[in-house]
């Protein structure tokens, strides 16, 4: 096995070797055409929302007598990394985080545990509470969203159409499922006048059930005869909004119809929770969801010939509009990311034709696209799909995989010039270097492992640059030991001239130039080994001078522009601020449409998108622009307008972000154990934050204090009269937010006929005092008798992290600035306050920054891991202690070029650019490697050291620059890419300084290293 030569077996077996060609470029072929094709890879989203419900009661008390008692339970959870809460008035919301490092495979266990753990205690959860109700599909992700208008159509004919529609879009392939958006349910309406009620002696609960007797559902029975059975029937149920109006009410041995003391009119839910808009009018989303298996192309192109056909069946005025579609955007991304990659392997042919020339450049172009080929057929075989990272992996990679093909049509096409025959020639680099390149083709892998081992949301974001990578480096090894010596073996020829071939080929001006500068290197190895190693400190130092970025920003068009109005306000001043935005927006000639999403955030169709919970006084509004420069324009404008046009609204506007979801990038935590201390800090933390230069509305997430009512009842007077505080709030509750008194059956639908004052009394404030009561004796009072009223302010939301009081300070920041550096600024200028702290209280830095510390953190620590994975590598190759050491020690040259292009080309250095860096370490040693091997070779063939180092160095120099030279320029179109740019950017560079440093460097330091002197019969000459 030891002599046996895999090239030499391929070309003996021409015809099997030609078929299995085939095959493979079949199969690729037939991959292409199969894999999935996504925006982003697939994500675990590590978030589980516990929502319960407590009617009437302030923030304060849903924190304590909900909030804290479930938190309690649900901290015993195992892999629990931290629980974040707010606390409004009447809900009480959990958010559940586990641990980073957790494996996607146990989450669904996990929320297992939390749904036993909170059932648990459901019992001792305070009686009136709703709930708690779990929401772990935090991530679905919608593919498209479409939108229900037209004028003059209810929210009743929207919805029965886009249930239609539904009904024929689940028929679909790879739809797995479709949901309506911004449903309005419709409610029966029973306003009274309290007034009217005390004057006719009537008692509104007893009304109340009169109306629920009258349209009960109860079985009345069967006439069990002998030939059949015969059930009873009974009608009198409401067929109408008349029929409840004109039903007859029997109370206190009097007849009323209903209609003679209240108003019956049928509308929808009032006030509205949340609201869909689309271009400025009212409408219904109908969001389709793509199973995992699915192709959204496909299913984009399928979607659009079905609504085709469905449109001309739409009642006439009707409009399906598409919202967001991830079909289009991906499609975008393809062709973008088809551009990209044909540019760079352009360039690598273009690289290998001008250097090789055209027969040999002709076996790389021909071997690059096979190498391709069975990538993709591989990739389908592991279920890795394309999307935004494969893509960029594949990119990334087609720099790195041509060159093992190059070295060995060099190495063959060299001793072809020396006047071997194909046979001989096209088998010798399988045995000259076809396991040092297996060797440095491994530990450029193993340059890469740390992403594919990190337990972070960022390394599970990101693993396919690992794994695409790791499958294409590995075939382009099989690819330069199979496929090429077969083309090689077919298409180029013998020289004649061989017999001078071997002593002209490295005998010309250059390359004695070359020796002499080489030799100088290794005789003045110290004054090289110093400059050196300079140069690497420089190096170092720029690095920390480099711009900080988590990930980078979407190039996506849509502008996400966030409405905050003051805590409490109501939902139509809401939909007030979002309509004149809307208006505004409309006249911009940059904008295509506009969805606005009142009372919530945008639902989820960019999966790395950080939703908005349910707030009343929040509107979002997704902004499509035209292309990207367009989107800069309408970000510049709409801030403009917020500034000058919204002054009592908080706005935002913001890009869409790639990477683990992130809400703020700029945020600082205060936590402790007395919230108004917790207060005070912040606030003090938030003038900092403030004077900072780079950051942009800066707020805190406790928001203002909203006012409400308190009434105090004089316990005496309310006793005396028969009014308890029980009776008084469902009072209270009728008269102004309305209780349900029964339902209205329609076809399907079950629609609450909810009783309720008229509009004038619900919404006059003033009034209270005013407001009608029925004591025990039957007469009706007015709530000023024995009731005193005060208003006062209370906290509209209180948010805690793992049980402690915790008040966020964020910000964005000022377009050109990155994140984490603005916060590397502000963590000094907080330390004074920091150590002013009293016990128990803390300040915790958040955002990109905490994410980058985490993110990076998972990837470092499986460093040690590829260290000794590099030294058993290089080990088993070089089989000395002190050589493997010594290729080590080159590892770190590649930060010398990396930190210098970043600082010139101004790209951020992030996760992406640490990727990078790790990289280039494999690949600087891979060089190394096969240079030693050389040395090694060449000494062994009778040369003394110093001779073996020189012209082992201009026997490989030509490979190592061809290689170079293909994986620097291959990386020019992707440094274009707002994502891999840095990283592309960082390789070039580092890569660059590095080759150098290989030619010149790594001989001086060989001879350095093992003491090599020049031979006596050279010095004497």
């Amino acid at each position: 096995m030891k002599d046996f030569n895999l090239s030499e077996w391929v070309l003996k077996h021409r015809s099997f070797t030609g078929f299995m060609i085939a095959l493979v470029v079949l199969g690729g072929m037939f991959a292409y055409y199969r894999l999935g094709q996504q925006e982003d890879p697939p994500f675990t989203f590590r978030i589980m929302v516990v929502k319960t419900l407590y009617p009437g009661a302030t923030a304060l008390e849903v924190e304590q007598q909900l909030t804290d008692r479930l938190e309690k339970k649900i901290q015993e959870l195992p892999n629990l990394d931290y629980l974040r809460s707010y606390s409004k008035p009447g809900e009480s919301v959990i958010f559940v985080t586990p641990r980073e490092d957790t494996p996607p495979k146990e989450i669904p266990e996990l929320w297992y545990q939390v749904r036993k753990k909170v059932d648990d205690i459901r019992m001792t959860l305070p009686p009136g509470s709703i709930g708690p109700f779990f929401n772990d599909e935090f991530g679905d992700t919608y593919s498209l969203i479409y939108a229900f208008s037209g004028e003059g159509f209810s929210y009743a004919d929207l919805k029965q159409a886009a249930d239609s529609v539904r009904q024929q879009l689940l028929r679909i392939k790879d739809v797995e499922k479709v949901d309506l958006i911004g449903v309005q349910d419709e409610k029966i309406f029973v306003e009274f006048s309290d007034k009217k009620l005390a004057e006719l002696g009537l008692d509104t609960a007893a009304v109340a059930q009169a109306l629920q007797a009258q349209n009960g559902m109860a079985p009345a029975g069967t006439v069990f005869s002998p030939q059949r059975n015969l059930p009873i029937r009974l009608t009198g149920a409401f067929d109408s909004a008349d029929s409840i109006a004109n039903m007859a009410v029997r109370i206190a041995n009097r007849t009323f119809k209903v209609g003679d003391f209240a108003k019956v009119n049928r509308g929808y839910v009032d006030p509205a929770e949340f609201k869909m808009r689309f271009n400025g009018k009212p409408a219904l989303g109908l969001g389709v969801t793509m199973n995992k298996q699915g192709n959204v192309i496909d299913l984009g192109k399928a979607l659009e010939d079905a609504l085709a056909r469905i449109e001309t069946e739409l009642p006439l005025g009707m409009d399906i509009e598409p919202v967001a579609n991830q079909a289009h955007v991906v499609k975008n991304q393809m062709a973008e990311f088809g551009r990209t990659f044909f540019e760079a392997l352009a360039t690598v042919l273009v690289v290998s034709f001008l250097s090789l020339g055209w027969r040999t450049g002709s076996v790389v172009a021909l071997t690059v696209p096979l190498v391709l080929a069975a990538t993709l057929l591989v990739m389908l075989l592991c279920g890795i799909d394309l999307q935004r990272i494969s893509l960029g992996a594949l990119i990334l990679a087609l720099g790195l995989l041509v060159d093992d093909a190059m070295i060995a049509v060099e190495m063959m096409a060299r001793k072809l010039e020396e006047g071997w025959d194909r046979m001989r020639a096209a088998t010798y680099a399988y045995s000259a270097t076809a396991f040092p390149m297996l060797t440095g083709t491994l530990i450029t892998i193993a340059g890469f492992l740390p992403v594919g081992l990190a337990q972070s949301s960022a390394g599970e974001y990101t693993v396919a640059i690992f794994q695409v990578v790791g499958i294409s480096l590995i075939l382009s090894w099989i690819g330069a030991v199979v496929f090429t010596p077969y083309l090689g073996f077919l298409i180029l020829k013998v020289h004649a001239n061989g017999d001078h071939a071997a002593h002209d080929l490295f005998d010309t001006p250059f390359y004695n130039r070359l020796r002499r500068w080489v030799d100088a290197c290794v005789a003045h190895r110290k004054k090289v080994i110093i400059a050196t190693l300079a140069l690497f400190g420089l190096g170092v130092v720029a690095l920390a001078h480099v711009p900080e970025q988590f990930f980078p920003l979407s190039n996506r068009p849509e502008v996400i522009v966030d409405l905050w109005l003051p805590e409490g306000s109501s939902f139509e001043q809401t939909e007030a601020a979002a309509s004149r935005m809307e208006a505004l927006l409309a006249k911009d000639e940059d904008v295509e449409h506009v969805a606005s999403y009142i009372g919530s955030g945008t639902p989820r169709f960019f999966m790395l998108i950080v939703q908005q919970l349910a707030n009343t006084n929040l509107a979002e509004l997704v902004v499509m622009t035209k292309d990207n420069v367009a989107r800069e324009r309408v970000m510049q404008r709409v801030r403009q307008i917020l500034a000058t046009d919204f002054p009592a609204v908080r706005g935002r506007v913001k890009r869409l972000n790639v990477g683990p979801p992130m809400d703020y990038p700029l945020l600082f935590r205060v936590l402790g154990e007395n919230p108004n201390v917790v207060r005070g800090i912040a606030d003090r933390v938030a003038e900092v934050v403030r004077d900072h230069p780079g950051t942009v509305d800066v707020n805190d997430d406790w928001h203002e204090r909203m006012p409400s009512f308190r009434l105090s009842l004089d316990q005496d007077k309310a006793r005396a009269l028969g009014v308890s505080t029980a009776s008084l709030s469902q009072a209270l509750q009728a008269h102004y937010a309305g209780i349900p008194v029964g339902q209205f059956r329609e076809q399907d639908k079950l629609i609450d006929i909810v009783w309720r004052a008229n509009p004038e009394l619900r919404t006059a404030a003033d009034e209270l005092p005013d407001v009608a009561v029925r004591t025990n004796n039957g007469k009706s009072v007015s709530l000023s008798q024995f009731v005193k009223f005060e208003t006062v302010f209370e906290d509209g939301v209180r948010w805690r992290r793992n049980r402690f009081p915790a008040i966020s300070v964020r910000a964005d920041v000022a377009d050109g600035k990155m994140a984490p550096d603005v916060a590397a600024e502000i963590i000094p200028k907080l330390k004074p306050i920091q150590d002013s702290l009293p016990a128990g209280y803390f300040i915790e830095t958040g955002g990109s920054k905490e994410d980058a510390v985490t993110a990076q953190k998972s990837i470092l620590i499986w460093i040690p891991l590829v260290l000794i994975v590099t030294l058993i590598l290089l080990m088993m190759q070089l089989q000395n202690l002190s050589r493997t050491f010594m290729v080590f020690s080159t590892a770190p040259l590649g930060v010398i070029g990396a930190a210098f292009a970043l600082l010139l080309f101004r790209a951020p250095f992030g996760f992406v650019a640490l990727l990078g860096i790790l990289a280039l370490a494999g690949m600087i040693m891979r060089n190394s490697v096969i240079l030693m091997d050389q040395i090694e070779q060449d000494e062994k063939s009778g040369l003394d050291t110093w001779s073996a180092i020189v012209e082992s160095t201009v026997r490989r120099f030509r490979p190592i620059m061809l290689t170079a030279a293909a994986a620097i320029l291959a990386m020019i179109p992707l440094s274009r890419n707002d994502f891999f740019g840095p990283q592309a950017i960082a390789i070039m560079g580092g890569l660059t300084v590095a080759t150098a440093l290989t030619v010149f460097f790594l001989p001086a330091l060989y001879a350095a290293w093992f003491g090599v002197e020049r031979a006596r019969e050279e010095v004497a000459s």
